[in-house]
Parts: C-alpha cells; sequence; structure tokens
C-alpha cells in the first residue's frame, strides 16, 4: 500500500512520539517549521507542542492520542516526526491502524521514529519513509538542509523516474554544536561512500535505527526480514562494544542468514573503545565470512545530509560500484 505524491503546498502535521524537542529547543524546531514554510509547506504541530513530561513529551497515550489525531485529519497528508528520543515503542499498541489502512499518508522520522515506521509497514503493509525530521533536519543550517530537503522534495513530490539512483552528496558532517547556540552551518568533509563486501542485489528495502529495533524486536510490530530483503542499519553516539551486542542479535536471530544485502549507514560519533575499527568492520566479524554484499558509510542516517529512504520498496543495491537504485515508485 502506498500513500499519493503531494507538492510543495501540502500540509505536513509534526509529532513529538518521545523527545519534547519543541519545549527543550525551541529554536531548533521554530527553524525547521519556518525552512518548511519557506518551501510551501504548511506545517501544524501536534497537540503536545511545546509540553514537557519530564524526559519525554507527554505520557503513552497522550503521545499515541497526539499522532491519531493528525491522522483523522484529512488536510494532513504528510505526518512528520519532531525528532526521535527512546520511547517511541510505547505508543505502538494504541496507534489506529485500521483508520490508517483507508487513509494512507505519508510517514516520514528517522531514528526512534524506526519503531512507528516498522510498525505501520507491519500491521498496514503501508510504505513508510526513514528519512528527515522537523527539527533535527530541517533545523539544520546550510548546506547541509537543502541538500537533505532537495531528496526529501523529490521523493515526496514525485520528482524521480523509476529507475532512480540515489546521489552520494560529495559532502557530510557530524560535527556537533550545541542547538541553542548554532549560528553557523558545519564543517564540510568530503564524502565517499564504501564497498565492504562487493556484490548486486535486489530486495525489499526493510530497517532503520539499531539500538530503536531491539525495543520491538521479536514482537507483531517488527517486521519479518525475509529471504532477499535489504537491511538498512544506522545508529549514533554508539561505541563499539555496543554495537557489536545489538549487530550480534541480528546474527542470532537469522537475519543475516535471510538478507539479500546490507546498506549500513554512517555512525555518528562512534566511539570505536580503543580499538581504531569502525561499524563495518565490526559487522564484518559478526558475519563470520559471510559475503553479503554490503555498502557502508550511506547517508540516510543521523548524520548530514540525509536522504529519504522508502521502507517496504523494491531497491537494487550494487556494492561494488558503491550504487542504491530504487526500483520502484514509492507513492501512487
Amino acid at each position: 500500500m502506498k500513500a499519493k505524491k503531494v507538492n510543495t503546498k501540502t500540509t505536513i502535521g509534526v509529532f513529538s512520539a518521545s523527545s519534547p524537542i519543541s519545549a527543550t529547543v525551541p529554536v531548533r524546531y521554530e527553524r525547521g517549521k519556518k525552512f518548511l514554510e519557506g518551501k510551501g509547506f504548511r506545517v501544524f504541530n501536534g497537540e503536545l507542542y511545546g509540553k514537557r513530561d519530564f524526559y519525554r513529551s507527554g505520557t503513552i497515550k497522550e503521545r499515541a492520542n497526539e499522532w491519531n489525531q493528525l491522522l483523522y485529519q484529512d488536510e494532513i497528508q504528510i505526518i512528520m516526526a519532531s525528532i526521535g528520543g527512546n520511547n517511541t515503542n510505547a505508543i505502538l499498541p494504541y496507534i489506529d491502524y485500521e483508520y490508517l489502512k483507508k487513509h494512507p499518508k505519508i510517514i516520514i522520522g528517522y531514528s526512534d521514529t524506526t519503531a512507528l515506521l516498522l510498525a505501520i509497514y507491519a500491521k498496514t503493509g503501508l510504505v513508510t519513509f526513514y528519512g528527515p525530521a522537523l527539527a533535527s533536519s530541517f533545523g539544520e543550517l546550510p548546506p547541509f538542509v537543502d541538500l537533505t530537503y532537495k531528496n526529501f522534495e523529490d521523493i515526496v513530490c514525485g520528482n524521480i523516474s523509476i529507475p532512480y539512483q540515489y546521489p552520494m552528496p560529495a559532502i557530510w558532517t557530524d560535527e556537533f554544536i550545541n542547538w541553542s547556540e548554532q549560528d553557523r552551518g558545519k564543517e564540510e568533509r568530503e564524502n565517499h561512500w564504501v564497498c565492504v563486501n562487493r556484490g548486486k542485489c535486489c530486495g525489499r528495502l526493510i530497517g532503520g535505527n539499531l539500538n530503536t529495533m531491539e525495543g520491538f524486536f521479536g514482537t507483531e510490530y517488527m517486521p519479518e526480514i525475509k529471504e532477499g530483503d535489504i537491511l538498512l542499519l544506522e545508529d549514533s553516539l554508539k561505541d563499539a562494544c555496543t554495537i557489536e551486542r545489538t549487530f550480534s542479535l541480528l546474527k542470532l536471530a537469522g537475519v543475516f542468514e535471510k538478507v539479500g544485502g546490507i546498506i549500513l549507514g554512517k555512525h555518528e560519533k562512534f566511539d570505536d573503545n580503543g580499538t581504531g575499527r569502525k561499524p563495518y568492520e565490526i559487522l564484518q566479524e559478526v558475519l563470520d565470512g559471510r559475503k553479503v554484499p554490503l555498502l557502508a558509510e550511506f547517508d540516510c542516517c543521523h548524520t548530514h545530509p540525509m536522504l529519504t529512504m522508502p521502507i517496504g520498496c523494491m531497491v537494487e543495491l550494487n556494492a561494488t560500484e558503491k550504487k542504491v537504485t530504487l526500483m520502484e515508485e514509492p507513492l501512487d
């Protein structure tokens, strides 16, 4: 199932399923809202805008209700996360999946929003989008916000031709600047994708944030990983011992024996625990000789810029040539 393509006059409804970013760093939230409005979009704040319940935006049911209320409004065609957090998995039992089946919309976000994106896909079959969030992505400054926006608009407005090969951004960054004080664009680094294991495959794109998936893995809200799937994985602010554990969870669950290929995103501010190893080198050890096509340092993650990836669509991964190609229309 797919939502319909939109245009830049569309209304975007913004939800906060975990972190209360509109209350804690309002300057970042408002800058993201202003940026999208400057592109022509109408931006509608969810009910928890400006609210905070300690580490979260509201109670579990308040957060679920905020999301459902955005869903019920016909004029809203894109439902976008304000940011991630740690507790989106708590709202999964309370989402109105049956209504969404009858009224499909573009659902987009990343990081902790992985829980909602994959749960919706598992429960409804609706293609969801691993992509930018209002505050964390569109609250960034040029040049990176413009690069993120270009791919976002191309995908959601249907400005692409299938097959569509994702462009590798020329530059990237994971420089940290306090969001409340940021007054300049972040440092630009030359970009490279890394072929870890050669090969070419085509399959359904599935996955998201590793740490978030641990919070609902093995439940009815996690889609079954099927033979030949292309697994998208990324994480942020973790260390080597932690990602060895999460990679190993997937191996123990038999995931790596099924997938046809792996796309590993850049890891924001990775702590190698003094090993000198990169995340893809740790993943290689966990794979233990399984030569599944593996492309690493991909730009669909917590770093900037961010590409927009449709969960549930067919993609072709050519790790040898460092290419990722969308093989079907993600929207009707």
